[in-house]
């Protein structure tokens, strides 16, 4: 099932994700990806499969209110202090979906043969209770969900300045991916916007 840009929730059942489209101009777009691109301290991750550690193509990056730890595939991170970039994107964001959020994992790839496989953010860490808000910049790339029992599937292209909210109970229920494709050649900054817990 191939959905495009919608006001209403994109899964048939057991979840609830919104479309809100672009929020961001072309050009706005074009200069938050430019200047993260340049200011975000971008890392290789580290992640596990099948008992192997692997370093990632992709670079991440992790930003927070706090020095929070975040634990995921066998790898953990402390949040680094918001940019002033990052609170104004945070801001928008949250105007946009009237949540507030507290952290923001950002991704960066290269090119379309990096991509991220099917899995849900459903780490204990994250707050099961709040929604995550995705914001992408850079090319237009194909995002894909796929209910855990039923294995029906739900694809999109999210553009650039694009924004796409997540919320409970969909990573119980379902998984998400990018898949990669081979024509893509151009990079891609995707920020996801989290509320974890406070312990």
């Amino acid at each position: 099932m191939d959905l495009f840009k919608s006001d209403h929730n994109l899964l048939p059942f057991d979840g609830d994700v919104e479309n809100h489209g672009p929020i961001l101009s072309q050009d706005e777009a074009a200069r938050y990806f430019d200047v993260l691109l340049e200011s975000i301290a971008w890392r290789n991750d580290e992640t596990v499969m099948f008992g192997k550690r692997i370093v990632t193509a992709r670079k991440v990056a992790w930003y927070g209110d706090h020095g929070f730890s975040y634990h995921y595939s066998g790898t953990s991170k402390q949040a680094l202090p918001w940019t002033p970039e990052l609170l104004e994107l945070k801001a928008q964001v949250e105007s946009q979906t009237g949540s507030a959020f507290n952290s923001c994992l950002l991704n960066l790839y290269h090119q379309g043969n990096e991509g991220m496989g099917w899995h849900s953010d459903d780490e204990k860490s994250i707050d099961p209770n709040t929604s995550i808000a995705s914001l992408s910049l850079g090319v237009a790339r194909k995002f894909s969900f796929k209910h855990k029992q039923t294995k029906e599937t739900v694809s999109l292209i999210l553009e650039t300045g694009s924004l796409l909210v997540m919320k409970p109970p969909t990573q119980i229920h379902w998984h998400h991916s990018l898949p990669k494709s081979k024509k893509i050649l151009s990079p891609r900054i995707n920020l996801t916007f989290r509320s974890m817990l406070i312990h």
